[in-house]
């Protein structure tokens, strides 16, 4: 029999098992076929648990799992029609209880994970502005807003909209964010709304907390073409990676001016910046005191991340 990589039994073993298994299942069906030939003193078990579970994590279209109150079950997609009821019922359980968190949660985490990157950031919620049940809004509105200070500045004169130089002590950024994007459809709705939301910013981006891998090429593409930058969001918020950073671009001042008009959360923020911007030295940390309790909440240690995305039911590699 040809030596098959680990990846290959695990593909052969759930082609031969058809219906969905547990890691335990597939390992003992691996040594009983002799599809893989284990090192002694290992724990294969485990391993076997780690690569299925980085054939859902890298989004590999072969294979997909249903998580039980005994943990994953996992299946080849072709078999996905002829799963038997018990494993339907299953699977739709899952699927509820994936979407179950609410996607402004992950606003938390991004702003965790902004502000370990020495931005500050707040969410601006679409239902506070005018027209809020124009569903057209949400290519108006970008989900949070960020600003970076490279400098502060103390001169009074000093106008977020009037002095040119001003540009070299802050940047502005916009964030739309998704839950999952799975496929090419998900990725250009989206990334699209982002370019319509990002215009008026320095920086632009996407952010979603499951990315397929298959689309890797697409966003490249993407990026290249409009540069919206993207953002992987984790559980873990200090985990989380810039995919693709984003092109920068002059601010818009029209537009948010425009937007400081239509939603009230947009214009104090600002109004915040101008006047961190503005003040003199001697008030400099007071006005930054304030911005920051205006600006989001954000987790700093890992015991309060983790109960975070447990009282909000967002998955984590630790559920696995």
């Amino acid at each position: 029999m040809k030596t098959m990589t680990m990846n290959d039994a695990i593909l052969k073993s759930l082609e031969d098992l058809r219906e969905s298994q547990s890691y335990l299942d597939i390992y003992r069906h691996i040594k009983n076929k002799g599809y893989y030939t284990f090192t002694k003193g290992r724990t294969p078990e485990a391993t076997i648990s780690a690569l299925l579970g980085n054939f859902i994590r890298d989004g590999d279209v072969r294979v997909k799992r249903i998580k039980t109150s005994k943990g994953f079950l996992y299946y080849l997609t072709q078999f996905e029609g002829s799963l038997s009821p018990l494993d339907k019922d299953k699977k739709l359980a899952v699927l509820e209880t994936k979407q179950s968190y609410n996607e402004r949660a992950l606003h938390t985490l991004l702003s965790s994970y902004l502000k370990h990157a020495g931005v500050l950031s707040k969410t601006i919620f679409h239902e506070k502005s005018k027209n809020s049940s124009d569903r057209h809004q949400k290519w108006v509105h970008p989900d949070m807003i960020g600003v970076r200070f490279t400098k502060l500045e103390t001169n009074a004169a000093t106008s977020l909209f009037r002095t040119v130089n001003i540009g070299d002590a802050f940047q502005l950024y916009s964030y739309e964010i998704k839950k999952t994007i799975r496929t090419d459809y998900e990725l250009k709705e989206a990334y699209f709304q982002a370019v319509s939301n990002s215009s008026w910013a320095n920086y632009g981006y996407l952010v979603a907390f499951e990315i397929s891998s298959n689309l890797h090429v697409e966003m490249e593409r993407l990026n290249q073409s409009f540069g919206i930058g993207i953002i992987e969001l984790k559980a873990n918020p200090f985990e989380s990676k810039v995919l693709f950073t984003a092109k920068t671009q002059k601010l818009d001042y029209i537009t948010i001016d425009k937007l400081s008009k239509v939603n009230k959360d947009f214009q104090i923020f600002i109004e915040e910046v101008e006047k961190l911007l503005t003040a003199e030295e001697k008030y400099i940390s007071a006005t930054q005191s304030s911005f920051n309790k205006f600006c989001d909440p954000y987790l700093a240690e890992e015991k309060e991340i983790h109960q975070y995305c447990k009282d909000n039911h967002i998955p984590s590699e630790n559920d696995e």
